[in-house]
């Protein structure tokens, strides 16, 4: 049997269970941090993956193929029983003004298993239309300051496993995708608080986060970073702080979900946009067809190579940056700017960035409450 990419034989489940055998009055805990040892079963970063070796070892004791010893506990799901963020007041003073003027001001703080998530999971469920979610697997969150006030948050994580014009903008094929998902992460969720009023400041915080979320990753998980998408509603949000920051609209979802029996749409359609990092794109597309071994990218997409062509994030004119930047407000969260839709040329006030974390065509939630287009305060 194949087990989260790796094949367990005959021999390795015997193993299992003279190891069991040997050790009755083991814990599931013990027996599959010491499985783990044995195999050499780790994350990227060097962690055990005892957790999925625990979820092995219940698969095979249901299958009838090793027996486990009694659970010394019952194990609280604690992802099912969370309760929703706490509300936190938070420093609503009123931010204005240019962006050349208070650029040197702004600091961006990973705030992930820090004090500061507390305050960064209050305001994504206060102020974001999706509200908060808790990701699961690999991520990251940034709130983003000026002089110590939030003024916005962004959430990170793991890729959706389907996303179809993704996958053909990459060449990938289905074992590609497997090896290589884990290089991708996903902008699940962007918010600007609403009584922010700075012109361009959220494509210049998206301009910034090119940068730090790939090196925060191989910091924390120990494995490089070459590609963030994100998703954006068009019927809610246009996505221009995405654009103005040269992020590249690749399709759009199906609109199924990871879920879905009936091959039928249920649930909006969204707009796939992607940023290939670092800004070049071409040795990401090198990388990427080293790990697929697909040498058809740079013939399907001859814009992407070293040539600097339009297509490469950074190669954008400052002149159509700053055109595009003019509906910069509200940025969304489903992956997009929260502009709103009646009202694109207005001067950026508060906003919500749409990042979804609905992962269409990839097994997410759906939005957990819905708003009307022309209401004037986004969640996300």
């Amino acid at each position: 049997m194949r087990y989260r990419g790796r094949e367990i034989n005959a021999a390795e489940i015997s193993f299992i269970r003279q190891m069991i055998a040997a050790h009755p009055g083991m814990s599931w805990w013990k027996l599959s941090r010491k499985l783990c040892e044995i195999w050499q079963w780790k994350q990227a970063n060097g962690a055990l993956r005892d957790m999925v070796c625990r979820s092995l070892l219940l698969a095979l004791d249901r299958a009838g193929e090793i027996a486990l010893p009694p659970a010394r506990r019952t194990v609280r799901n604690y992802l099912v029983e969370r309760e929703r963020p706490e509300p936190v007041a938070p420093d609503s003073r009123p931010v204005r003004g240019p962006l050349s003027a208070l650029r040197e001001a702004i600091e961006f703080r990973q705030v992930r298993r820090t004090p500061e998530e507390a305050l960064f999971n209050s305001l994504i469920e206060q102020y974001h239309y999706l509200g908060y979610e808790q990701p699961v697997g690999e991520h990251l969150k940034y709130l983003v300051t000026i002089y110590g006030q939030a003024i916005a948050c962004l959430a990170w994580s793991s890729a959706p496993r389907h996303l179809g014009c993704r996958d053909r903008f990459l060449g990938w094929s289905q074992p590609a995708r497997k090896r290589n998902i884990h290089l991708i992460a996903y902008n699940t969720r962007f918010l600007v608080l609403p009584w922010i009023e700075v012109p361009h400041l959220a494509s210049h915080i998206l301009g910034r986060m090119a940068s730090l979320v790939p090196r925060d990753w191989e910091r924390l998980y120990a494995h490089p970073i070459y590609l963030l998408e994100t998703f954006v509603d068009p019927g809610r949000f246009r996505g221009t702080c995405y654009r103005a920051a040269n992020w590249l609209l690749l399709g759009h979802t199906t609109g199924r979900g990871h879920n879905d029996l009936m091959h039928q749409p249920n649930r909006p359609v969204k707009q796939v946009l992607v940023y290939p990092s670092p800004p070049a794109f071409s040795p990401v597309a090198e990388r990427i067809e080293d790990e697929t071994g697909d040498r058809n990218h740079r013939r399907e997409h001859p814009g992407t190579g070293s040539s600097g062509g339009s297509h490469a994030p950074g190669a954008a004119g400052r002149r159509g940056v700053s055109q595009a930047e003019r509906g910069d407000r509200n940025v969304g969260a489903d992956g997009a700017d929260v502009g709103r839709p009646e009202d694109d040329a207005a001067p950026v006030a508060g906003s919500a960035a749409e990042a979804s974390g609905d992962r269409e065509d990839t097994g997410g939630a759906g939005a957990r409450r819905d708003r009307h287009p022309a209401e004037p305060a986004e969640r996300r």
